[in-house]
C-alpha cells in the first residue's frame, strides 16, 4: 500500500472518530452520521474493494468510490436526501462491479464446502456492502418520502450503523484465512456452520429489532455469543503463529466483549432499566468496541498484509489500542479533553499500524 493511501485512511479514520466527539465543541448538531460513515463507508468499503482487487496503489474505480462515499457522508449529515440516493445507487454499482469480477454474480461459494470459509466471509462482505447500500435508498425513500413501513426502530441513523457489518465480514475473512488448514470433514463442517450462524443470525437479528421482538433478539445475541466465542477459541488453537495473530486474537476479544455487551443492552432494555445514563453507556461501549476494536483489528491487518512482520512492538501497541477502545474513547464521549487525548492516542495507533516500517526491510 502506497505512502498516500495509507496518510488517506489514518487521515479518514481519525477524522470518524473526531466527529464522534464534536458535539463538545458544537453542541446542538448531531455529527453521528460522519462518524458512522467517515468510519465504516469511506474507510472500510474502500479497504474492502482494495482487499477484493489486490492492488498496492488506488486504481480510478477505487478513488471514485472514495470521493462518493466521502460525498454520501456529508449529504447524510446535511441531509441532502436526493444526491444520498444517487450517490448510494453509484456506489452500489462500483461494489457489484468489483464484486462480479472477483465471485461472480451468484454467491455458489456460500453453498459449496470445496470454498474455504475464508472467501464465504470476504464475497458475504461484499454482498453486504451492496445490499447494504441498495437497501439504504429504500430506507430513505422509506423514511422521508413515502412512508411504506412504520417501524419505530427503523430510523436513518439506526440503520446506517449497519454499514458496519462489511468490515466486521471482512475481518472475518482475514481470521479464517490466518487459521492452519485442517482437512477433517468434521472440521470443515464446523467452520461453515460458524458462518452461517453469524452471517444469517445478525440478519435475523435486525429482523427481530425491528419488531421490537426483545425476548428473540435475547435468543439470537446468545447465539451470536457463543459463535463468536468459539472462534476465538478456533482461531487460538488453529492460527499461524505469526506477528498478526496478536492483532487479530484481540481484534476477536474485542469482538466477544462487543457480544457481551449487546446481550447486557437488550436485557438492560428488557428490565425496564429507568436510568438513561445506563442504557447510553451500555450502547456506548458496544458501539465503540465493535467500530475501533474489533472492525480496526482486521482492517489494519488488511492494509499491511504484504507487509507482514512489521517493525512494531505488537504488545505496546495492542496495550495503546485497549487503552483507547476501553477507557479513552468512552469517557471522551462525556469529558472533552479526555476526548482530546483519545484521538491523538487513535491517531498515534494507527500510525505505528500503518508506517511501522517492515521487518526485511
Amino acid at each position: 500500500m502506497s505512502v498516500s493511501l495509507k496518510l488517506l485512511f489514518l487521515v479518514t479514520m481519525t477524522a470518524a472518530l473526531s466527529f464522534g466527539f464534536m458535539h463538545h465543541a458544537a453542541a446542538g448538531y448531531d455529527f453521528e452520521r460522519l462518524h458512522i460513515f467517515l468510519f465504516n463507508l469511506c474507510s472500510g468499503g474502500t479497504i474492502i474493494l482494495y482487499f477484493t482487487m489486490q492492488r498496492d496503489e488506488m486504481p480510478k474505480r477505487l478513488m471514485l468510490f472514495y470521493a462518493l462515499a466521502f460525498s454520501f457522508a456529508f449529504s447524510a449529515f446535511f441531509k441532502l436526501y436526493i444526491p444520498c440516493i444517487i450517490i448510494a445507487l453509484a456506489l452500489f454499482g462500483i461494489t457489484e462491479s468489483v464484486r462480479i469480477k472477483r465471485f461472480g454474480f451468484f454467491p455458489k461459494q456460500f453453498f459449496t464446502t470445496k470454498e474455504p470459509v475464508a472467501v464465504k466471509f470476504h464475497h458475504a462482505s461484499l454482498l453486504c456492502l451492496s445490499i447494504g447500500l441498495l437497501i439504504s435508498v429504500l430506507a430513505i425513500l422509506n423514511h422521508e418520502y413515502y412512508h411504506w413501513l412504520d417501524f419505530e426502530k427503523l430510523s436513518l441513523n439506526t440503520f446506517f450503523l449497519g454499514f458496519s457489518f462489511p468490515s466486521s465480514l471482512i475481518t472475518l475473512s482475514v481470521l479464517f484465512a490466518a487459521m492452519k488448514k485442517f482437512g477433517t470433514t468434521r472440521v470443515i463442517y464446523f467452520k461453515t456452520a460458524l458462518f452461517w450462524i453469524i452471517t444469517v443470525g445478525v440478519i435475523i437479528f435486525f429482523i427481530f429489532i425491528l419488531f421490537e421482538a426483545v425476548w428473540l433478539e435475547l435468543t439470537i445475541s446468545v447465539i451470536l455469543f457463543i459463535a463468536v466465542s468459539m472462534v476465538l477459541l478456533v482461531y487460538i488453537k488453529t492460527g499461524y503463529t505469526e506477528q498478526q495473530k496478536s492483532f487479530l486474537t484481540s481484534g476477536i476479544v474485542f469482538l466477544v466483549i462487543t457480544a457481551v455487551s449487546g446481550v447486557l443492552y437488550i436485557v438492560i432494555y428488557a428490565a425496564n432499566e429507568p436510568s438513561e445514563t445506563v442504557r447510553q453507556l451500555t450502547i456506548l461501549y458496544h458501539r465503540t468496541l465493535a467500530l475501533y476494536g474489533w472492525n480496526i483489528s482486521g482492517l489494519a491487518v488488511i492494509c499491511r498484509h504484504r507487509d507482514f512482520p512489521i517493525m512494531l512492538h505488537s504488545g505496546k501497541v495492542i496495550a495503546l489500542h485497549w487503552l483507547i477502545v476501553a477507557v479513552l474513547a468512552p469517557v471522551g464521549f462525556y469529558i472533552g479533553w479526555v476526548a482530546v487525548v483519545a484521538v491523538a492516542a487513535y491517531a498515534l495507533f494507527l500510525y505505528a499500524m500503518f508506517f511501522s516500517k517492515p521487518a526485511a526491510a
